[in-house]
């Protein structure tokens, strides 16, 4: 196999020797092959089952989310986003009649002037 004592073979002797290390070569290569078939099939298999859940759960939460916005309309509610801020249960008011009342710092009308102040440069 390593090639080691062949000096005092004869060429019929390499030749089956040759011979047999290609048979040997063939066997060991199919070998081969047949597991990384097998393994990329097992690869693919687990794959396909990972695939296959998350597809389950992505029909799960786009359920939830369909019965999360229908409870909502039919809450007649008014959901205002808002990237700066998150409103407490302190902040919104509701009166029973599934009316809802938001306190903002907005208001209707011309903005109050502004005090400017006047900085004079050091000397």
């Amino acid at each position: 196999m390593l090639g080691e004592g062949i000096d005092v073979c004869s060429i019929e002797e390499l030749h089956q020797l040759e011979n047999q290390l290609e048979r040997g070569l063939t066997r060991i290569r199919a070998k081969k092959l047949t597991f990384l078939i097998v393994f990329n099939y097992f690869q693919y298999q687990l794959l396909r089952e990972e695939i296959d859940k998350l597809k389950e759960e992505e029909r799960n939460l786009i359920k939830e989310n369909k019965e999360l916005n229908e409870k909502l309309s039919g809450m007649g509610a008014i959901v205002v986003a808002s990237s700066s801020s998150t409103l407490t249960s302190s902040e919104v008011n509701t009166d029973g009649n599934d009316n809802m009342e938001v306190e903002t710092g907005l208001f209707i009308g011309p903005p109050e002037p502004r005090q400017s102040k006047k900085i004079y440069p050091q000397s």
